[in-house]
């Protein structure tokens, strides 16, 4: 059921009601950092993929709450990325560019070693990304980078 967020002056009581109670629980949720749903997650464009313990994946995220930016942060060491989020990411980054061959899990695992696919191995494994991973809808960049970031946020 696909329901539309009603206009005010149309909407009623009800309808008023609904649409207070929608914008509550999305500032609640970026609040808290929760995991949204997807129609609220429409309406917050920046996503940062990382690790709490990575110095780049905390700059980034100064960097975006400096600048008074909301944005969703997605530890992978408690969830991974999906199929479809790293088929996304791909459109922007190589998959080569994706898994960090510097890291100490790349070498604890010595895939430098081994012949394997590197999509497998990152849906497998999430450590073994370089982080940070900042989405803004399909663009996507890797690593530090406030550039790129900086013209996204001259471009909304």
């Amino acid at each position: 059921m696909n329901r539309q967020i009603p206009n005010i002056p149309e909407a009623g009581f009800y309808g008023i009601v609904y649409y207070i109670i929608f914008i509550s629980k999305i500032s609640s949720a970026l609040k808290n950092r929760k995991n949204l749903t997807f129609r609220e997650y429409s309406l917050v464009t920046i996503q940062i993929f990382g690790v709490k313990s990575s110095n780049d994946t905390r700059k980034a995220e100064r960097f975006f709450k400096e600048r008074n930016i909301s944005y969703h942060f997605r530890d992978l060491t408690e969830k991974g990325v999906s199929k479809g989020e790293l088929e996304n990411i791909k459109l922007s980054v190589t998959a080569d560019e994706l898994i960090d061959k510097e890291g100490k899990h790349f070498r604890k695992r010595n895939l430098g070693f081994m012949v394997y696919n590197v999509e497998s191995e990152l849906l497998n494994d999430p450590l073994l990304f370089r982080t940070p991973i900042v989405r803004n809808g399909m663009k996507a960049t890797v690593g530090y980078q406030p550039e790129i970031w900086k013209e996204w946020i001259s471009n909304r």
